[in-house]
């Protein structure tokens, strides 16, 4: 076990800039020294990686290729100085396309007028719900506009198109652990 290490980086780097939140709001609700220090003792978060049960990937790539040709992939990388940033990168014919986490401007090159268009998002989104690159503010956000305008057209995506881009996360996982390609079906399913 090392939690010496942890409870040791966690004084230096935390505690004493009074940090509550993530990655230390997943052990307690309302984190301080004290009980952070119990549960680092006496929980699995106090343990080496190394030792748990974890069979998750430190880096992964996945690499897809669609029915229309069209190909993506995405990099999940666990170490990096930008805890739980996305970066996200669309190419195409007539330009590029970034973002690059929550809270940041999309930026758009132009290749024809070589020039970049700055988008700013950060007006509007709320720092208590900027979880999962914003995604968890512009989900509640449409709600609450699809509600008070009585418009459901307001929420862009439904059950049918969460449970498909999920299932892609587990044919991703499937494929890893059998070392194999999969391909999935229209109705989510794979093989």
């Amino acid at each position: 076990m090392h939690y010496n290490s942890y409870i040791y980086i966690y004084r230096v780097s935390n505690s004493q800039q009074g940090h509550k939140g993530w990655p230390l709001s997943v052990l307690h609700s309302s984190p301080d020294i004290e009980n952070i220090t119990e549960l680092l003792k006496t929980g699995p978060y106090g343990k080496c990686v190394y030792d748990c049960d974890n069979d998750v990937m430190s880096n992964q790539v996945v690499n897809m290729q669609f029915k229309n040709g069209a190909t993506a992939n995405m990099t999940m990388i666990a170490f990096t100085e930008a805890i739980c940033d996305r970066k996200v990168t669309v190419f195409g014919t007539k330009g590029e396309l970034q973002c690059h986490g929550a809270g940041h401007s999309l930026v758009l090159y132009d290749f024809t007028r070589g020039d970049h268009d700055r988008i700013d998002t950060t007006a509007k989104m709320m720092k208590g719900l900027s979880g999962h690159g914003g995604a968890d503010f512009y989900c509640m956000d449409s709600f609450v506009e699809a509600v008070v305008q009585n418009d459901p057209e307001k929420i862009r995506t439904g059950p049918d198109e969460t449970l498909y881009s999920h299932m892609l996360v587990f044919a991703a996982e499937k494929a890893r652990k059998e070392n194999k390609v999969v391909s999935m079906s229209p109705d989510g399913t794979f093989t």
